[in-house]
């Protein structure tokens, strides 16, 4: 039960009130709380790397009684991103599902000497060439002529697919091109699953970048731009083909009213130069069966997509010209 006291004294109940307020905990304002915090804020982004498989843990001695088996938290669980749109709040609306796809766009430059081994070997001009992939940020100038590659990963099982189309200076959109998959690059197998790295082009593939060259026919191109997809069934109507194939315009534009209507994205922080590892030239080998675990590298970009469209997530991302 509990008792208020009032004193007959106006001086004393006057201090006795200033007190009560001082000794209540401040709140938080409504305004504050709704609002979006700074767009410079570094948060901790563990939920992509959590959907990968954990690393082994060493078998427990023979007299030693083994406890539930525990995770540590490791410089994966840690990797800081930064927010570089602004906050969405997408988990606050309602009938919207969220779901992220991580890509990492890899620079190529000439190897040198302390690069350690995971390089791509290309043969250019009847002679071996060695790059080193560089991270960059998703927003950084390209100039012409530069050589790229693509690493994406989805937290989700499903089917990836890359569109290609050019951008002009008036903001206007060339036509649109399916680059992934072909039966060039993995032998036109897309499926992603947690920790499976998907390479573009592939490592096997020859070459094994892109060459960053804008159309002929129009020297008003800034851009190119690839629209990521990942579907958990593959999409009808599209054969898979040795080369590029040609899509619709209309088709493209309702699937990105339908399945990606916002997006949120985040560059991890001091990622960007970062070298290629040898963890990740392995997990997107062709051949291999390996998937990386919670502790090995994350992506450089994370992309929140929301959609009210639960089939399928589709998000942009621009490759453009200028100077680095």
């Amino acid at each position: 039960m509990t008792r208020i006291f009032k004193s007959a004294n106006p001086l004393l109940w006057v201090l006795t009130a200033a007190l009560a307020v001082l000794c209540i905990p401040s709140l938080p304002s409504t305004a504050h709380a709704q609002s979006d915090e700074p767009a410079s804020r570094q948060i901790v982004l563990d939920e992509f790397t959590r959907a990968r498989p954990p690393a082994a843990l060493p078998r427990p001695q023979a007299t030693v009684r083994p406890g539930p088996r525990r995770v540590p938290v490791t410089a994966a669980l840690k990797a800081r991103y930064m927010r570089k749109t602004p906050a969405l709040l997408l988990a606050m609306k309602p009938g919207f599902e969220t779901m992220e796809i991580g890509v990492t766009i890899w620079r190529l430059r000439p190897a040198s000497g302390n690069d350690g081994s995971a390089r791509v070997l290309v043969m250019e001009d009847a002679r071996t060439t060695q790059w080193t992939p560089q991270r960059i940020e998703a927003d950084t100038p390209l100039p012409v002529g530069e050589r790229v590659r693509l690493s994406i990963e989805s937290p989700r099982s499903g089917y990836l697919y890359v569109i290609d189309r050019e951008q002009y200076a008036d903001g206007s959109l060339g036509d649109p091109y399916l680059i992934f998959p072909t039966r060039r690059t993995r032998g036109g197998d897309n499926e992603v699953r947690p920790g499976r790295l998907i390479d573009i082009p592939a490592q096997e593939d020859s070459p094994s970048y892109f060459t960053l060259v804008p159309s002929p026919s129009r020297s008003d191109q800034v851009a190119e731009i690839l629209s990521v997809v990942v579907s958990p069934e593959r999409l009808a109507g599209l054969p898979i083909t040795d080369k590029p194939l040609k899509l619709s315009k209309s088709d493209v534009a309702k699937w990105e009213r339908t399945w990606s209507s916002e997006v949120e994205r985040f560059e991890m922080v001091d990622g960007a130069g970062k070298h290629w590892t040898r963890v990740e030239q392995e997990a997107s080998a062709t051949a291999s069966s390996r998937l990386l675990t919670q502790e090995e590298p994350a992506p450089q970009t994370i992309y929140r997509i929301g959609s009210r469209n639960k089939n399928a997530f589709l998000v942009t991302v621009p490759l453009r010209y200028g100077k680095p």
